[in-house]
């Protein structure tokens, strides 16, 4: 028996799904999309975006008020986006800058979201256990590691603001370089920091489990229904238009592509590498303690995982900033910054160097110009937006989630009032100074960086980019 035309075509997409990250592709079962919508319907609320944005607010809707009639649509299909080819962090802390939240919200109300943001973990964990969503959940914390005494001197600020931030040593603690290598022996290691609130997560299998969990209570769901534009009271999309009292952008990077919304972030891809599951032996020689979460202080950061299935799974920003088209599957992998993740396993994990890189994906952050997330919901139009993670969606895509459900219910929660709540950045600079700045950063960075690892001092060029970058 043959296959027709419309089956190979249908395993064409799949294959296309799949090759977009390491978690895509280990899904069971088929990505058969779910049905678009059939024409035009209407709602009580219309979500823009199958990420966990829009599924978290969605999820929180039909959770407060059941019998609300909810209505999702995705370009794509749910976890196509950066929500399934993150590096699988669930980790506590505010995506921002805290003195810009305090500023409008003060600084009482910003320690408050700061604190749930940390909480946020414990509960993601719950709605994972309470729907049955198999997505290797693993709470043991994150360590974050020093290798020079620059790197360290990052750590000790950053421990000085959490303190500020009301976060204690039960929260986060400073970890000499013996101590760090009680859960990951790192060779060339300054010191380091431990932070509870983090979790392991297969970022994927939690969206897709998200996207069934919203569809058990009542959520309709219409994939491969492109929105075209987003405005009060209508979603107008490549298969009908969807009229609503509550019109919620949860688009995240993708806003860019909206009519009028280009300049509200700028789409930095973060990309990954994964190595082949690693022997029990390698991991004993290694020292990561499983479910442990690794990343250190340099400025192009790698953030990596040991996943379920034992592998590393690494990552790191760097990859150019591409004139005209910002997010494009060309931005997806990179030589250079493949090349600069192998040479850090083989640096930091130095058991696995010979280990097979089996994949290689990226993904767009959708980076506001002030590096700090918003919610907002306008009660008259009905309009809503969340988004701005800046690299932290999996925890911030909650907390606004459900900052956005609960602003739509009309709900006076400690979500409702987070400081986030009502924060708007300015836009990003037209081209070609956008370009001009993405550009500057990952270079200036990575010289940085390089300085750093020859003298060990902090380098002071990281201040010719610093009017792009989270201000201080």
């Amino acid at each position: 028996m043959t296959s027709g035309p419309e089956t190979r075509v249908r395993s064409a997409e799949e294959a296309h799904w799949r090759a977009r990250s390491l978690w895509l592709d280990g899904l069971p079962g088929t990505l058969t999309p779910r049905p678009g919508l059939p024409g035009d319907e209407s709602a009580d609320v219309v979500v823009v975006g199958a990420g966990l944005s829009g599924l978290w607010t969605a999820y929180y809707l039909k959770r407060e008020q059941p019998e609300l009639d909810v209505v999702v649509v995705e370009r794509e299909i749910a976890s196509f986006g950066p929500s399934g080819r993150n590096g699988g962090w669930c980790r506590g802390g505010m995506s921002g800058v805290p003195k810009l939240y305090a500023k409008r919200a003060g600084w009482d109300a910003v320690k408050r979201g700061e604190r749930q943001t940390h909480q946020a973990v414990d509960v993601i964990g719950a709605v994972i256990a309470e729907e049955g969503i198999d997505c290797g959940w693993n709470k043991r914390g994150a360590v974050v590691i020093a290798e020079n005494e620059a790197e360290m001197g990052r750590v000790r600020a950053d421990l000085a603001d959490y303190r500020e931030l009301g976060l204690e040593e039960e929260d986060m603690r400073l970890l000499t370089p013996d101590e760090v290598r009680e859960y990951v022996r790192i060779p060339q290691c300054a010191g380091g920091m431990y932070e509870a609130a983090a979790a392991r997560i297969n970022p994927a299998e939690l969206t897709r489990g998200m996207a069934d969990a919203c569809e058990r209570r009542g959520v309709r769901i219409y994939e491969q229904t492109e929105a075209l534009d987003v405005s009060p009271g209508a979603v107008r999309t490549t298969r009908g238009t969807v009229r609503a009292r509550s019109v919620l952008r949860c688009t995240e990077s993708y806003t860019v592509r909206l009519p009028g919304l280009k300049r509200n972030y700028l789409p930095l891809y973060s990309l990954m590498i994964a190595t082949e599951p690693l022997s029990e032996s390698t991991w004993e020689e290694i020292g990561w303690r499983d479910g442990m979460l690794v990343k250190d202080r340099r400025h192009l950061f790698f953030y990596a995982q040991r996943t379920r299935d034992g592998r590393i799974a690494i990552g790191g920003r760097g990859a150019p900033y591409r004139l005209g088209s910002p997010i494009s599957e060309d931005s997806e992998r990179n030589d250079e910054v493949r090349s600069r993740l192998i040479a850090t396993v083989a640096r930091c994990f130095p058991p696995a160097a010979s280990a097979a890189i089996t994949h290689h994906w990226g993904g767009p952050l959708g980076v506001p110009r002030d590096w700090s997330m918003g919610v907002s919901y306008d009660r008259q139009t009905g309009l809503g937006v969340a988004g701005g993670y800046s690299g932290s969606g999996v925890l911030s895509a909650h907390v606004c989630g459900r900052s956005l459900a609960d602003l739509v219910l009309g709900r006076d929660t400690e979500s409702s009032r987070a400081p986030w709540v009502g924060h708007r950045s300015r836009r990003w600079e037209p081209e070609p100074l956008r370009y001009i700045a993405s550009r500057s950063i990952i270079a200036t960075l990575g010289s940085a960086d390089h300085k750093e690892t020859e003298t060990g001092h902090a380098a002071a060029r990281v201040k010719l980019v610093s009017p792009f970058m989270p201000p201080h």
